[in-house]
């Protein structure tokens, strides 16, 4: 490997915090849009949770939007870190399929499982790889919150699967 080609790979791996704030606040805001989309398209029993989910998904986009607009951290967001083991399969999540007019319910929490999976294990790795700060300490937050979320489903995706409805 020439030493040009490995500055290249170097640069490949890093990201700035600017493009990780980016990309979160798209992840968020195409989850809002699906979940708000699919509001209407769900059974009665799990509508509660959908409309809960994209009013959290709102709540992180707002959170991203302030925080990039804050003035005090424009020197932090040019710091560049590591990217992260799950950075792809976060990206990933920005294209969201679509589930028919009418989707099961089973369908709609396995979906919603493994993006808060997907967001779960990214913001979890950001930061544990960010430095310390309002940025960390938001990725911080949003683990503990995609994790919450994620346990919160996976106990009505066994109520309603497993359980025949518990919902």
């Amino acid at each position: 490997m020439t030493e040009g080609t490995h500055g290249i790979d170097r640069l490949r791996g890093k990201t700035s915090l600017r493009e990780i704030l980016d990309v979160a606040t798209s992840f968020e805001a195409s989850a809002r849009d699906f979940y708000t989309d699919l509001i209407p398209k769900v059974s009665k029993r799990i509508r509660y949770l959908v409309e809960e989910l994209a009013a959290e998904e709102q709540s992180h986009y707002d959170l991203f939007s302030t925080l990039a607009q804050r003035s005090d951290l424009t020197e932090q967001v040019k710091a560049e870190i590591e990217r992260t083991a799950s950075d792809s399969k976060f990206s990933d999540c920005l294209h969201v399929p679509d589930l028919g007019a009418q989707p099961d319910d089973q369908t709609v929490l396995q979906y919603a499982m493994g993006r808060e999976h997907a967001a779960m294990m990214h913001y979890g790795e950001l930061a544990n790889t960010t430095p310390a700060g309002p940025i960390r300490d938001l990725f911080v937050y949003l683990a503990s919150e995609e994790t919450k979320h994620k346990l919160d489903l996976e106990k009505l995706y066994y109520e309603t699967v497993h359980r025949g409805g518990g919902v």
